[in-house]
């Protein structure tokens, strides 16, 4: 299958490694089209439409358009998006198209409005990147994100134990329970030494993964579900700290088979006492950080994530 990925941004840089993983793990071909930048992280790049400069690379991408098997969209966008001097719209017959979405606000807060969008338009192929997405577009498959674990950014690496250094890492404050991290942290700090904070904001993805392979704990968020934040620091090695609620274990289960979560589950009620206990145990702290590599190594790796979307593409083919 010849496979076109296509996003105003790329989620989380999650685009660009399911494009790099296809194209390494499997015999079909993928590319990806990305039209803005969003929070200057940087994500590596295929083909990005303000980057374009000559007449062969607007043709590489009508011939891209016109030879995919598979239309593959992430987050909002649909085929009404316009690439240069092509409507996307105008390429779709006869292709398999894929709407794929990450959390977006607008599909949070109004999710019936892409239910609606999708039954109207006869579209069953319907992904979601984490299990609670799940409950607003029930009609949907989870798509586990997956992190490129043998790259080096993304492997464990020594480091000093003094300080202990907590890392995290929110693109949005108010949905990453950042303030109660903070209030934690600094009420710890006022009674004991030896605790670093590192909050990582408005910086390029590369940095921000070079910060958190030198933390010991990285505290992803207590919504219940889990971020790629928590991927890049369970590949890392690190004692992730997260809420993970009964029905992302339901999931995460039936798609690891694993028999044990990886993450250091916590709540809100507890995160000063969770917090306090990984700072003082450091024996407890790298033994989740050993669990968290293992079961990225052999139940959440490059492979597994993949095989999973190319049997989505071909189960159920739903053609426009």
């Amino acid at each position: 299958m010849n496979i076109l990925m296509i996003t105003i941004n790329d989620p989380a840089g999650t685009a660009i490694n399911f494009t790099k993983a296809i194209n390494k793990y499997t015999s079909h071909t993928c590319r990806l089209i990305t039209k803005e930048i969003r929070y200057n992280f940087m994500y590596e790049k295929d083909i990005h439409i303000p980057w374009i400069k000559t007449k062969e690379q607007w043709d590489e991408v009508e011939s891209l358009l016109k030879n995919s098997d598979v239309i593959h969209f992430h987050m909002t966008a649909d085929e009404e998006i316009k690439l240069g001097p092509f409507k996307v719209k105008d390429y779709i017959k006869g292709k398999m198209i894929v709407h794929h979405h990450h959390g977006h606000p607008d599909f949070r807060s109004n999710p019936q409005k892409y239910r609606e969008k999708y039954k109207k338009k006869k579209r069953t192929k319907l992904l979601v990147s984490t299990p609670d997405l799940l409950k607003l577009l029930p009609e949907a498959k989870w798509q586990p994100n997956l992190v490129p674990l043998n790259e080096p950014l993304y492997m464990p690496v020594d480091k000093p134990s003094f300080p202990v250094r907590i890392s995290h890492s929110p693109t949005r404050r108010e949905l990453k329970d950042t303030d109660l991290f903070i209030y934690v942290v600094n009420k710890l700090k006022q009674k004991m030494k030896g605790i670093k904070e590192i909050i990582i904001e408005n910086t390029l993805h590369k940095e921000c993964l070079k910060q958190k392979q030198y933390s010991h704990i990285l505290f992803d968020h207590l919504q219940g579900y889990f971020g790629v934040s928590s991927l890049e620091g369970l590949s890392q090695g690190l004692c992730v700290v997260a809420g993970i609620d009964e029905w992302c274990r339901m999931h995460i289960h039936k798609f690891t088979q694993s028999d044990y979560l990886p993450w250091y589950v916590s709540s809100k009620d507890k995160l000063m006492e969770d917090i306090l206990l990984l700072v003082n145990d450091r024996d407890l702290r790298e033994e989740y950080g050993k669990r968290a590599r293992n079961f990225m190594e052999k139940f959440w790796n490059e492979q597994k994530v993949i095989a999973n979307l190319i049997a989505f593409y071909e189960n159920e083919k739903q053609i426009n």
